[in-house]
């Protein structure tokens, strides 16, 4: 079976969208490459998403990812998720193209982050078994 490539994108690719990056690579890492990309960056990750993304997950974001552009996306992408941040994104050329609509949870206490992190983990899996039962067509 081959791995579906997924686009995670968010304004300043800090926060949002770096956590679907690192909870996509450590739980579903067999059916999708993850990357992640802004249309601007920060200079570091939202250290309260990398906070709690190593204290419920073990993954140390600040190890692993940095801020980036969409310019380094891969330049085929089979899905491509922006996270709700109400800004019209660049053309990206993709097969499927969905809106999750998460609210950002920077400067808000604990509990947005792992409402966030608990509702981007829901997404994923729904993601998966959308591709998997059909109802999300990929060539």
């Amino acid at each position: 079976m081959r791995k579906y490539v997924v686009a995670y994108v968010c304004v300043h690719n800090s926060c949002r969208s770096q956590m679907a990056e690192a909870l996509t690579k450590a739980y579903y890492s067999d059916f999708f490459d993850a990357y992640s990309g802004g249309t601007e960056t920060k200079p570091m990750i939202n250290q309260d998403a990398v906070r709690i993304i190593k204290k419920n997950h073990g993954i140390d974001m600040n190890l692993t990812q940095r801020s980036k552009l969409i310019d380094e996306l891969p330049q085929e992408v089979d899905l491509l998720i922006t996270m709700g941040c109400n800004v019209e994104c660049p053309f990206i050329p993709t097969q499927h193209r969905e809106d999750w609509g998460l609210d950002d949870p920077s400067g808000l206490d604990d509990d947005a982050f792992i409402k966030t992190e608990q509702l981007i983990l829901e997404k994923i899996q729904s993601l998966k078994s959308r591709i998997l039962s059909g109802e999300i067509k990929l060539v």
